[in-house]
């Protein structure tokens, strides 16, 4: 009895642990240096639910790359699984693992040979704060509903930044990205484009659309960034892969 009672006691500790780490890492990051040189090129992270995004861009405009996919902690170990890469297609599937601190807005991940120093610029939530797949859109007046399989649009959203990507997780082809800052509120979704893979001109747009959620999916209405109106439903992308130790 002894034995199961604490048993139980330290699986509780492990996941009050777990979840702290979650907390601290959930919200955007810039990252300020690498191999403690620091860096010249922008690039933010987002943590939200289990999932992370980048994007990278050089000076105002140029985009540059993006990755992400899923993440797990404990005490001081990190791992993330890539569903993504812009760069090179063969990380998608391969776990890398780290040591991490957090220290109030400061995130340190290092293994052999490799360190990285994030600074944390946002926390905040809203009601839209999440991981988000496109699941409907509607086309010539008719709603029209996709399952979830490996060609999908993801998007992000986390201490004021959103990040949407477009990839295939099977084959690990990247398609296209976008992101920057945002605002959601009284029903209305604001977006500040800051990096455009595909059209660096639409960096500096911001785009308002109407948002609702019904039955825990989020119907999003208004003008693309090419101005074509879009209704378009999302739902909740729940990180379906687990990273192995």
């Amino acid at each position: 009895m002894m034995r199961i009672l604490f048993s139980f006691i330290a699986f509780s500790i492990f996941q009050l642990v777990n979840a702290q780490f979650l907390a601290g890492l959930e919200g955007s990051w810039e990252l300020i240096s690498k191999n403690k040189i620091p860096t010249e090129l922008t690039t933010v992270r987002i943590y939200q639910d289990g999932f992370f995004a980048e994007g990278t861009k050089e000076g105002d405009y140029e985009f540059k790359s993006a990755r992400g996919g899923f993440y797990k902690t404990g005490e001081s170990l990190y791992s993330e699984k890539y569903e993504f890469d812009s760069e090179d297609s063969l990380k998608v599937g391969v776990t890398e693992k780290y040591d991490i601190d957090i220290k109030e807005d400061t995130l340190k991940m290092w293994n052999d040979g490799f360190s990285q120093t994030w600074l944390k610029i946002s926390d905040f939530q809203d009601d839209l704060s999440g991981v988000w797949i496109i699941t409907g859109r509607e086309r010539d007046g008719a709603m029209q509903r996709r399952e979830i399989g490996d060609r999908k649009t993801i998007k992000i959203l986390n201490g004021t930044r959103f990040q949407w990507i477009a990839y295939n997780s099977a084959t690990g082809e990247f398609f296209a990205t976008g992101g920057g800052t945002y605002s959601a509120s009284y029903g209305k979704y604001i977006e500040n484009i800051e990096f455009f893979s595909k059209d660096d001109f639409r960096v500096g747009a911001s785009l308002t659309f109407d948002y609702q959620l019904m039955n825990n999916e989020w119907n999003h209405r208004g003008k693309s960034s090419s101005g074509d109106p879009i209704y378009e439903i999302w739902s909740p992308y729940k990180a379906s892969e687990i990273i192995q130790d």
